[in-house]
């Protein structure tokens, strides 16, 4: 933090270093191209199969009431209607996230980098930017969201992670409309000041406003890039000023973050670090289905389970276990993205079942059967230092989102298993690659877009650094109208 009687040179500011790495015009990386698009497809995937899913319908009525001739697309509808693009970017990034199962990073904080593209699509498709220059855009979301997520902590504060990604999308944004290093400084900086909220988003009854909170930055940092490509300025400087985050959200006025970044021209690399999830669940739950599947197979009788102990990680257990205080995580009548974020509810389905399903998992009569329930509420999570040292290792090989589970049993037997990654992680035992990508977009989209509209996404996508300019309409997926449920109260639009 700097007093603002003591004057901190603009280039000396983060908001600054941040604007320069996305203007720097650095060499594409190969392999950050190809998982641009493997992210494009998960991204497609998670959007469609949660499209007629109430917070997702909500958002698309809303953008329905904002057309515009040369507009942006929206999710499931005939892609010659167009709307405002900031429109698109609310309801397209609400059907991305709706399902929490699309791709994550994790570090000091916590992130779903995903969410940086529904908002530079809707652009794209109204600046008519070709394909290369969104992939240039998409690279620096990531380089920019995964290193604030690195090295600034905001859950500490109870500050939402979409702090992190106004910024994120407001610099790729810059990046793929070609923007000087100023204009990108100024739309970094009005992004971060205008998407700050409170976590309680995430916290007791969690409301469908977790869906809505990404779209809500993505949407903020589309505007705040409009406003300062008209000449505006914003809040300066944003991280380092007397009465800004760092002295009066974050770690007060004696604080010091280092955030790790490129050098200028280096090539971007980031999105490489973070992954994508196989199971519908909290990231940190996705280790711990992959040891409740092994599980499964061990214990022949689960009625002798007698109680079972999961020790892990500060964040696993204060986010979603029992460390977090929250009664919610144990009711059988809570909200589906509540038992999204409560690992004993998670593990004890996947125990139960051997499978995770993203609707199945997560129904009334699935929350509320006895024996699911009875093994519930005999799990227990533990904080060990072990299994925090690991999530922070700053190696991504080494970093660790695992457990290690205790089951005892009625008769004194203790069966345990344990697992640093899960399978599908880049470094776990089946990493994900672009067949696992495609594979998840066949089986969400499933009996919901024809198999030519499916073929026809995934040969555009896959072939995205020659899409031309104008033609980036074609990375919409359709749906016939009969099929798309609405909301017809009456609002404000």
């Amino acid at each position: 933090m700097y007093p603002s009687k003591k004057f901190l040179p603009k280039k000396k500011q983060l908001a600054w270093k941040l604007a320069e790495m996305a203007s720097d015009n650095s060499k594409l990386n190969k392999e950050s191209i190809e998982m641009v698009i493997n992210r494009i497809i998960d991204n497609a995937s998670v959007a469609i199969a949660s499209l007629n899913r109430k917070s997702v319908i909500s958002s698309r009525e809303m953008a329905l009431k904002h057309p515009r001739k040369n507009g942006a697309n929206l999710f499931g509808v005939n892609s010659k209607q167009k709307f405002d693009c900031e429109w698109a970017a609310w309801s397209n990034s609400t059907a991305v996230r709706e399902l929490d199962f699309h791709d994550t990073f994790l570090a000091a904080d916590y992130s779903h980098p995903g969410d940086n593209i529904p908002p530079l699509i809707a652009v794209a498709q109204q600046k008519k930017i070709d394909g290369i220059n969104l992939i240039k855009g998409i690279i620096t979301a990531y380089e920019v969201q995964v290193n604030l997520v690195k090295g600034i902590c905001l859950h500490k504060h109870k500050i939402d992670h979409i702090a992190h990604l106004g910024p994120s999308v407001a610099a790729g944004l810059g990046t793929m409309l070609k923007l000087n290093t100023e204009t990108i400084y100024q739309g970094i900086q009005q992004s971060l000041h205008t998407t700050i909220s409170t976590r309680q988003s995430r916290k007791g009854e969690i409301s469908s406003w977790k869906a809505f909170a990404p779209a809500h930055a993505g949407k903020l940092a589309i505007e705040a890039i409009d406003r300062v490509m008209r000449g505006e300025g914003a809040p300066s400087p944003i991280y380092e000023g007397e009465d800004s985050v760092v002295a009066r959200i974050l770690d007060g006025k004696k604080a010091l973050y280092k955030i790790p970044l490129p050098k200028k021209k280096e090539e971007k690399k980031a999105i490489l670090e973070t992954y994508t999830k196989e199971y519908s669940a909290e990231y940190q739950a996705q280790a711990l289905i992959d040891i409740a599947k092994k599980l499964n197979k061990k214990i022949t009788n689960l009625n002798q389970i007698k109680r079972i102990d999961i020790y892990t990680s500060h964040h696993t257990h204060n986010v979603i276990g029992t460390g977090a205080n929250d009664p919610q995580k144990m009711d059988p009548n809570a909200s589906r993205e509540t038992l999204d974020h409560s690992i004993m509810y998670i593990f004890a389905v996947a125990l139960e079942d051997a499978d995770w399903h993203h609707i199945k998992s997560y129904t009334k009569a699935r929350a509320n059967k006895k024996s699911t329930i009875k093994i519930w509420h005999s799990i227990k999570t533990h904080e060990n230092k072990r299994w925090t040292k690991k999530y922070h290792d700053p190696n991504p090989k080494n970093k660790s989102f695992g457990a290690k589970v205790v089951v005892t049993l009625k008769n004194g037997k203790k069966i345990i298993e344990e697992l640093d990654k899960a399978d599908a992680h880049p470094y776990g035992l089946r990493p994900f690659k672009r067949k696992d990508y495609m594979k998840k977009f066949l089986i969400l989209t499933r009996n919901i877009i024809s198999k030519k509209e499916s073929d026809r996404f995934l040969k555009v996508v896959q072939n995205l650094k020659k899409v031309k300019s104008g033609q980036m309409n074609k990375l919409n997926i359709e749906i016939k109208k009969k099929h798309l449920k609405r909301n017809l109260r009456k609002a404000i639009f």
